[in-house]
């Protein structure tokens, strides 16, 4: 049984594989793969990284549940699915929780601010 925070993530990077901002770039280029930006609706004010969708860590089963009245149509089982939030930690949990729902590819790309300081574009949401 996991007992803290610190086990949690070890456990997530465990089953949850890290890519580089380039490798990012390249599946993007490639397409067919779903950028999630997992952080909370104030910390977009500085923008998401072109493309992505939001998704918030608090709803992420919620919409990856197909089962769920609340389901996100953009999420499938079988498409890669990469996810980034402000320091990396959340991105993992949520990438853990997407493999337990039985999503076949899933990355993190750990923080923002890495991805804009790899020259990632940035979007501004309304």
């Amino acid at each position: 049984m996991t007992s803290s925070v610190k086990e949690m993530l070890a456990e997530a990077s465990a089953v949850v594989p890290r890519l580089q901002p380039a490798a990012l770039q390249d599946l993007l280029r490639a397409g067919n793969v779903l950028l999630l930006d997992v952080r909370d609706a104030p910390e977009l004010a500085g923008g998401k990284i072109k493309g992505a969708v939001h998704v918030s860590r608090g709803m992420l089963e919620f919409r990856a549940d197909p089962q769920s009245p609340y389901y996100n149509p953009v999420f499938k089982k079988e498409m890669p699915v990469v996810l980034y939030c402000a320091s990396g930690g959340r991105a993992a949990l949520a990438g853990k929780v997407l493999r337990d729902f039985g999503y076949q590819t899933v990355y993190t790309v750990g923080a923002f601010k890495d991805l804009v300081a790899a020259g990632l574009p940035v979007e501004t949401v309304q």
